[in-house]
């Protein structure tokens, strides 16, 4: 089976409680580890909620990177999310850990978009 897609689901706890209500250090975390990671930024989306927490995407061309904060838990959920052979979502996903300081984490890894080998390509479906 060939696979379209990686979409790696991360676990962050014991998280610095002031990094992860930061949306501006979240900002440019999502940014920093997507280029060192191979992926082309296309655009982004963050918003700060009230009284804390923080939720954001970075579009890459490969597909996205997101983060969605519980600054009160020391809590993160994040989802990279790449396609093709190019990007290396681990490095990704590990940058953002050791950024937000993350004492324990756990990592899921999709294959998205299962498909049976074709001689052809598949046109992008």
């Amino acid at each position: 089976m060939y696979a379209l897609g990686r979409h790696l689901l991360v676990e962050l706890k014991g998280c610095n409680a002031e990094l992860l209500d930061d949306l501006q250090f979240l900002k440019e975390c999502l940014h920093s580890a997507a280029i060192r990671s191979g992926a082309t930024v296309v655009g982004d989306s963050f918003y700060h909620f009230s009284p804390q927490g923080v939720s954001g995407v970075v579009n890459i061309a490969e597909s996205h990177i997101s983060v969605h904060t519980w600054p009160e838990c020391g809590y993160a959920a994040l989802d990279v999310f790449t396609c093709g052979d190019t990007v290396r979502p681990e490095e990704a996903a590990r940058l953002i850990m050791e950024s937000l300081e993350a004492t324990d984490s756990s990592l899921v890894e999709l294959r998205r978009g299962l498909l049976q080998p074709r001689t052809s390509q598949c046109a992008r479906l």
